[in-house]
Formats: structure tokens, C-alpha cells, sequence
């Protein structure tokens, strides 16, 4: 059994130095406390880039939500719709399917807006920025100061409270 846990670790790591190769440094990494992310293996790379741990507190399966719905939309709108016969043809409809996802469907929890758009003005989801580096960008910072309307919970008065 040790042999098949030495070889997850070695193939996570070096699926994270790939990722790492290819899309740059992120400023934090966050994951659950299992222990192919709390091993040497995986800690020692993101330590040697210089790149913050953050790890989810035990019984927290609340933090991984937006990914579970992610995936499982994926899976019920896109996979398991298509018949792939080759490797090239998944990459190319999870592709575009991710694509529209993330460019041209609009989401009901970020008010009727692309994740595209919530990142590119750095708003704020659920009390976090929406940026990786956890900062409000300059769009968004003058948007919040304005007070948009679109931004705060919206409340509802009953006719009995309503001054007239």
C-alpha cells in the first residue's frame, strides 16, 4: 500500500509542476488536508515557488461547493451528452464547453453575470474578491465606493413599514 501511495504523491506532484510550467505562479494554493496535499512531495514544490499554502479546516465540504457544482454541471450539460472517440475530441468539447461556461453563461449567484466578467472586475463573491490576489481591482474598488446597487443584498419592505 505504500507503493501505491508513493506513486499518487509522486504523480500529483509532477502533475502540479506541469500545471505550474504551463499557466505561471499563483500567489496561494488552496486544497483539503488529505495527505497527498500535506505531504513533502506536494508542500515542498509550492515552498520552493515561493507560493502560499492555505488548506481547508477538517468537516469543511462546504469549501469545495463551487467546484462539486462545476464539475457536476460539466458532466450532465457535456460529457455525458458526447460519445468521444479519441482523447483530442474530449479536450476539444470540454473545452468549449468550459469556454461558454466561464465566457457567455450567465450565472443566477453572480447576478445574472459570466465568472468572465467577476474576475475581470474583480468584484466581490460572498464576501471574498474574485481576483486570485484577493484585492478588489481599481474598477471594482470605484464601483464599491459608488455604492452600486447591483453589489449589496437586496432587502424588501413590507407595505406596513414603508413611510409615506
Amino acid at each position: 500500500m505504500a507503493a501505491v501511495e508513493h506513486a499518487r504523491r509522486r504523480f500529483l506532484r509532477r502533475a502540479l509542476e506541469e500545471a505550474l510550467d504551463c499557466h505561471g505562479r499563483p500567489e496561494i494554493v488552496n486544497t483539503d488536508q488529505g495527505s497527498q496535499f500535506t505531504s513533502e512531495d506536494f508542500t515542498g514544490v509550492l515552498k520552493a515557488h515561493e507560493i502560499m499554502i492555505s488548506m481547508d479546516g477538517k468537516g469543511r465540504c462546504m469549501d469545495n461547493i463551487f467546484v462539486e457544482r462545476l464539475w457536476r454541471s460539466l458532466k450532465y450539460e457535456e460529457v455525458y451528452l458526447h460519445a468521444y472517440a479519441t482523447v483530442g475530441e474530449a479536450r476539444a468539447g470540454i473545452g468549449g464547453w468550459l469556454v461558454f461556461y466561464n465566457e457567455e453563461r450567465q450565472h443566477q449567484s453572480l447576478g445574472y453575470r459570466t465568472p468572465r466578467q467577476i474576475y475581470e472586475q474583480g468584484l466581490w463573491i460572498c464576501g471574498r474578491s474574485a481576483l486570485p490576489t484577493g484585492r478588489l481591482s481599481p474598477l471594482s474598488e470605484r464601483t464599491r465606493k459608488a455604492g452600486n446597487a447591483r453589489l449589496r443584498p437586496h432587502t424588501h419592505r413590507r407595505h406596513s413599514q414603508q413611510r409615506i
